[in-house]
């Protein structure tokens, strides 16, 4: 049997043993060698004088004494013997005793930590307990404990990683102590492996004598002094799989050398369009690298024989909690800690650096085996974080959850972000105003637009002082509050930061930059959504005339311009304008990115709205279902553009009168928008107001009555009164109102009120 330290292998042995004994299985007798403590030759010699009465012979070496034992062992044909060899830490200590193999009436039980002694035999490898045997476990010594609080016995049997002799420990020091739980789980949480409960056994009756670290000492005493190291910074990583590439870049990352003073771009995280330059210092010092060895694979191999390390399926690795404990425990009395600190916390910031804007799902699920090393960066070891990577792994993270709609985590690391930045850096350092954007950003796509306004604000006025009014990274700023604005539908507002960030580009960089493009692009959105069409339509071609110049004709970019110029002519009716730009876009986008990408969705979606405005349904459909398949597969079923995909799926079917199709899509929709922007967010009142009108369609008015009422609280609370959409839901809402018979108008409305519905009806 083979297994962890603390595991129960001893345990199972002499469960075992002692079941056989009373069914009487081993007439031959049950010996029990403790391999660790004393010489088995010498006490299978001492049994056989003792319990078999054997007269052994006073000549001849020690392994001819004992075969001689072997073979006059049994007085009778039937009988059996077990023979246990407990402990064992190398096969040397037991090879020349074994029984003779053609022997069959000898049963041999060898217990080790080392899985190389196990691979000689038929190994039984012995796993910590289930969640619920656990529970069990601790129940024989606190029975009313757990019975009291199970959710707390479970907390407690998860915080020690499962393993009988904690649990044992645990339970027996709780019993004598007259501890509840949470006291249990408190001192545990405080003291880890020191605490007293996991200690040298207090009960004569345990098997183990020794406590859970002092068990674990047996196998790092048999570590080479690369193993050792290897050890002590494995523990570094979280609670999780471990890949082996990570840990051997981890390795050759030892002594990371320092950083000089150096302005450079740091990238941003966010799609807000900005990013700071900063003169930041590396806080890391000059080492001279001590003379260690490096750790290998073969180093990781020994931590595996030994049981100290969990190999789960030869590319990926895991620590036992309490063996994550212990390892850091010898780091942290190490005179190399430092160095291993920093060195993990810079390939951890390699990792951060690779998190894209956009993810699809292989992207999240290629990342998601690093994030929870990545968190134990931002949560644990931050001080050990250049200056200049400080914000690195805080907004890898952000943008991680940010992409699954996960916005509370997301803004958790966005916000520790900004609070490590303002203490490391001050106040008003670039990096800072950088960590207030991606704040803002996270609160802007909630629709928690009155939390992202002063934090855009804010960060505005460091670059414009730390900066000067007409650097790049202010026109980024301004760009980030006109977005705002946008998004709230004060145009008036938004026009002059627009147009202020525009001029700086253009004086900056040159008219012909992208950056300009993007500025000209965002200006002409504004005058779009204001029905401005004869101001918005040169900005869109100067924009597309930029980016085609500077990029290419087939560049990615190029089809953003090209749908933006197409739903331009799309919105005012000039179809035959449209729809080639929106063709030529779709195919840009599946030769540069791939048949499956999101943007390529995004380019059907787009498309197939031309034929819907056109009512060509019948085209319309499968691009539509198209967009839908690709966006449910590359971000999942859930996500923002799936809801925007299924409502626009919904309305086909709604204007082909067929309600059926279309309300379960438009129900799924407002769910997913509630579930991943939350229940007042402006995009469920649109939702809500498609579903209204869904129903307004079918005379179901009571249903649709009380879906317009909480659409339009929505948008006067989120946008204002005086917000184009605001407007939308009050209209449609009265439109519904003034099909309702006048009796029921005149009792529920004042007469002003019912003859505006009246009118209404009539036009």
């Amino acid at each position: 049997m083979t297994g962890m330290s603390g595991v129960g292998k001893s345990e199972l042995a002499l469960w075992y043993s002692w079941q056989e004994w009373h069914k009487k299985t081993y007439l031959g007798g049950i010996l029990w060698l403790n391999v660790a403590e004393s010489d088995p030759g010498l006490s299978i010699l001492t049994f056989a004088q003792i319990h078999l009465g054997l007269i052994l012979p006073t000549e001849g070496e020690l392994v001819e004494r004992i075969r001689f034992c072997w073979h006059n062992w049994f007085k009778n044909e039937q009988d059996q013997a077990l023979i246990i060899f407990d402990d064992v830490r190398r096969y040397e200590q037991i090879k020349d005793y074994l029984p003779p193999q053609g022997e069959k009436r000898f049963k041999v039980i060898i217990t080790t930590r080392n899985e190389q002694i196990a691979r000689n035999f038929n190994p039984i490898d012995l796993e910590v307990l289930s969640p619920d045997a656990a529970v069990e476990l601790l129940a024989v010594f606190l029975p009313n404990a757990v019975v009291n609080n199970p959710e707390k016995a479970r907390e407690l049997v998860k915080w020690l990683g499962y393993l009988p002799l904690g649990i044992e420990l645990v339970g027996r020091y709780g019993q004598y102590m007259s501890c509840d739980l949470t006291k249990l789980l408190s001192q545990l949480q405080a003291q880890k492996l020191k605490d007293e409960s996991l200690q040298f056994p207090q009960n004569a009756f345990m098997t183990a004598q020794r406590g859970v670290a002092a068990a674990f000492e047996l196998s790092w005493g048999e570590l080479s002094e690369s193993s050792r190291l290897a050890g002590e910074w494995l523990s570094l990583f979280a609670e999780s799989r471990i890949n082996e590439k990570l840990i051997l870049s981890l390795f050759e990352e030892r002594y990371p050398q320092p950083q000089p003073l150096k302005r450079g771009a740091i990238e941003r995280y966010f799609p807000t369009f900005s990013r700071w330059f900063g003169l930041s210092k590396s806080v890391s010092a000059s080492i001279d690298p001590p003379d260690l060895p490096i750790p290998t694979r073969t180093d990781l191999r020994h931590l595996v024989n030994l049981n100290l390390l969990n190999d789960v399926d030869n590319q990926n690795y895991e620590l036992h909690t309490l063996i994550r404990m212990y390892l850091r425990d010898k780091l942290e009395a190490s005179a190399f800690k430092e160095e291993a600190k920093r060195a993990y916390c810079q390939v951890m910031v390699g990792i951060a650096k690779t998190i894209k804007r956009t993810l699809t799902l292989k992207d999240i699920d290629n990342l998601e085996p690093d994030i929870e090393h990545l968190k134990v960066v931002a949560e644990e070891l931050d001080q050990w974080l250049d200056n200049e990577d400080l914000t690195r792994p805080f907004t890898g993270l952000g943008r991680f959850y940010e992409e699954q709609g996960l916005y509370q985590q997301a803004v958790l690391y966005c916000e520790r972000c900004l609070t490590l930045s303002e203490q490391r850096l001050g106040k008003n350092h670039p990096d800072v105003a950088t960590s207030l954007n991606n704040l803002a950003e996270l609160y802007r796509a909630q629709g928690k637009y009155a939390k992202a306004e002063p934090l855009f604000l804010r960060a505005q006025a460091i670059t414009e002082k730390q900066l000067g009014e007409e650097h790049p990274d202010v026109a980024n700023s301004l760009n980030n509050l006109a977005g705002l604005y946008y998004d709230q539908g004060k145009y008036a507002e938004a026009e002059p930061l627009f147009l202020r960030s525009l001029a700086i580009r253009e004086k900056l960089l040159g008219k012909e930059h992208p950056a300009v493009a993007t500025s000209l692009n965002n200006l002409a959105n504004l005058y779009c959504a204001q029905g401005k069409y004869a101001k918005a339509e040169p900005l869109f071609l100067h924009s597309l005339g930029i980016t085609e110049k500077q990029l290419g004709s087939d560049h990615p970019e190029v089809a953003t311009s090209l749908n933006n110029l197409a739903l331009l002519y799309d919105f005012q009716g000039k179809y035959a304008k449209a729809e080639p730009l929106f063709l030529r876009a779709l195919a840009i986008t599946e030769k540069q990115l791939g048949e499956e990408h999101p943007d390529v969705a995004n380019s059907l979606n787009n498309l197939a709205g031309l034929y819907y405005d056109q009512g060509k349904y019948a085209e319309a459909e499968p691009l539509f279902l198209r967009s839908l398949a690709i966006w449910e597969k590359q971000l999942g079923e859930e996500h923002s553009d799936v809801a925007n995909s299924l409502n626009n799926l919904a309305d086909l079917y709604r204007a082909q009168g067929k309600y059926a199709e279309a309300e379960p899509l438009y129900l799924r929709a407002l769910a997913i928008r509630e579930k991943q922007l939350g229940a007042e967010h402006p995009h469920v009142a649109n939702s809500l107001n498609n579903l209204a009108d869904l129903y307004q369609s079918q005379g179901k008015y009571t249903e649709a009555e009380s879906l317009y009422q909480r659409a339009i609280a929505i948008c006067s609370e989120k946008l204002g009164e005086n917000h184009p959409n605001t407007q939308t839901v009050k209209n449609n809402y009265n439109l519904m109102l003034s099909q309702l018979p006048d009796e029921e108008l005149s009792q529920r409305f004042p007469p002003e009120m019912v003859e505006m519905l009246r009118n209404l009806r009539q036009n």
